[in-house]
């Protein structure tokens, strides 16, 4: 058996046969680390080159950690048999901004979670449609909105025209972007909208609703509306189909913002239907919820307490774990002042 064969056994593969680490992992140096190794013994050949590789991985694997954005301490998630089990176990990241890591056993999901309270005076939220010079758009990672902004936290939300991992590309937010009052990309009657108005109340509309930005502060566009008065919407019933997904949820009282990500395309997180998004959007705390755009631009990054920003899912662009896709449109929250 040669290496490569004895590898593409041993580890999951994407749908266009990149190899897929099996343990989850924030960090994309394992997957640097995997392709490093197969130069590296690409000349080994018979019994010790396999057991070479065998070694190899499985410290390379055991050594795998996700790290925490809270205390930099390794992390595991809670678990629950189905999304309905999902009982929210919130530990502080920030004043006002509380995190979860969670996986569901059936299906095998894994996603990460912000509770935002709407209401605390030290918060901002930040909605920008890319990075804006002059009169164009330019392409950036979730990472570098984070970063860049001063953020503590974002997650990507408006679909766009062309996907790919290299930012600064002009690009166009296929959906409304509101910023700071100021409208930077149009409305796209197909799809609905997270709305901040200037009075302190969020909702999640049509597009077309829209006629007017002079009471909205933040609007950033997704597909549709997912949950609606606290239950799936009719279209999520019969959409099978599982991908990574972003989205986001408000409470009944709009008190509360919550931002999800749920990871796809690998062995241990298979990617979310709809109705799955809607329901894990629920049993956090949402009363209505809206389905971003997902699959590879499906990242959530934070601020960890090294001051370091990086994604804490496993962004899978163009088959590869851990490379960040190049996006618009992008939602997060910072401390006010900063």
């Amino acid at each position: 058996m040669s290496i490569k064969s004895f590898l593409l056994r041993i580890l999951p593969r994407t749908e266009r046969g990149r190899i897929l680490p099996r343990t989850n992992t924030n960090q994309h140096e394992l997957f640097v680390h995997i392709l490093s190794l197969f130069k590296s013994v690409s000349k080994v050949r018979g019994f010790v080159g396999l057991w070479v590789v065998f070694f190899t991985l499985i410290f390379t694997f055991s050594s795998c950690t996700t790290i925490s954005p809270v205390n930099s301490k390794r992390e595991n998630p809670s678990v629950f048999k189905t999304v309905e089990n999902i009982q929210p176990q919130w530990q502080i990241f920030a004043n006002g901004i509380d995190y979860f890591y969670g996986k569901i056993s059936s299906p095998a999901l894994e996603f990460w979670a912000l509770k935002i309270d709407l209401s605390a005076q030290e918060l901002d939220i930040v909605v920008k449609g890319g990075v804006q010079i002059e009169n164009q758009i330019l392409s950036t990672k979730v990472s570098g909105f984070v970063r860049d902004n001063d953020l503590l936290a974002g997650i990507n939300a408006v679909p766009f025209d062309i996907a790919s991992s290299k930012e600064g590309r002009t690009i166009q937010n296929v959906g409304i972007v509101i910023s700071n009052g100021k409208l930077i990309s149009s409305a796209n009657s197909k799809y609905d909208a997270l709305v901040f108005y200037k009075d302190g109340k969020t909702a999640i509309v049509n597009q077309s609703a829209i006629k007017s930005i002079e009471n909205i502060e933040n609007a950033a566009g997704g597909f549709h509306k997912i949950l609606n008065n606290g239950e799936p919407a009719q279209r999520t019933h019969n959409r099978k189909a599982r991908h990574p997904r972003s989205a986001a949820g408000i409470t009944q009282d709009g008190k509360y913002l919550y931002l999800v990500v749920i990871d796809g395309r690998r062995a241990g997180s298979i990617g979310a239907t709809e109705e799955e998004t809607a329901l894990l959007l629920r049993r956090l705390g949402s009363w209505e919820g809206i389905n971003f755009d997902g699959g590879g631009s499906s990242a959530l990054a934070m601020r960890f307490a090294d001051g370091k920003v990086r994604a804490v899912n496993m962004p899978i662009h163009d088959g590869i774990p851990g490379r960040e896709r190049a996006v618009v449109g992008c939602i997060g929250v910072k401390l006010r002042g900063e």
